[in-house]
């Protein structure tokens, strides 16, 4: 996916997370607004935790940002990424960052499904939300996409409990929304995935010129 507008896609993210209040409602429970104004809004986006793998002090950082509902990063995360961990962020020599980009309302939900098992269980969903995403994404209409979502955070391990809590939480999806911005607006971002090595914005690409430019990083 690629032209990201971001106080488009920003404005449709917060209304849906009003609109995912309202399920069985017949109007949202949050009013849409801009993007700006959830900027001004009283968000504290230091609140939301960087999702980290590898070691901290890797000589090679590589910030991805992707969204949910984008097949070209399901496609990147079914593969080279596999590779990218096993070679690279295992073994101590890349950092990892992932960092979400919201085109629409359903790749905010999974956001919050996949954050609300913490740090911990934040991958490990990742993974299950990419796998299982040319399923859950044509589930059928927002009730249904929601369900299939919920399945996803049960079988992590998260409770109705939590995982109900995590959907409600309105201000936290604003705040994500808000997040987004600030990311997308200071790297640059256009386009899903995109990737950012050592401070120098990458386009996709293969696993092989990855490594090529990873192992560049590296001297090797």
């Amino acid at each position: 996916m690629s032209r990201i507008a971001t106080g488009i896609c920003a404005a449709v993210a917060i209304a849906a997370g009003g609109y995912w209040l309202s399920l069985s409602n017949s109007s949202p429970s949050y009013p849409l607004v801009s993007g700006a104004e959830a900027q001004e809004a009283d968000l504290d986006t230091s609140t939301i935790v960087e999702m980290v793998q590898g070691a901290e002090d890797a000589p090679v950082e590589i910030i991805e940002y992707a969204s949910y509902t984008c097949p070209h990063c399901a496609t990147f995360h079914q593969g080279a990424y596999k590779q990218l961990k096993k070679d690279f962020i295992d073994t101590g020599k890349v950092k990892f960052i992932y960092r979400e980009v919201y085109f629409d309302r359903y790749g905010l939900w999974a956001s919050m499904v996949a954050r609300c098992g913490g740090p911990e269980k934040f991958f490990g969903i990742t993974d299950l939300i990419f796998e299982g995403q040319s399923e859950w994404t044509k589930a059928g209409g927002p009730a249904e996409i929601v369900d299939e979502l919920r399945k996803i955070g049960r079988l992590a391990g998260i409770d109705n409990d939590q995982l109900e809590a995590c959907l409600q939480d309105g201000t936290r999806a604003q705040t994500l929304v808000a997040w987004y911005q600030e990311n997308a607006e200071r790297d640059g971002i256009q386009a899903t995935p995109s990737f950012i090595v050592n401070g120098k914005k990458v386009d996709n690409q293969s696993y092989a010129d990855f490594k090529k430019l990873i192992e560049d990083e590296l001297g090797s």
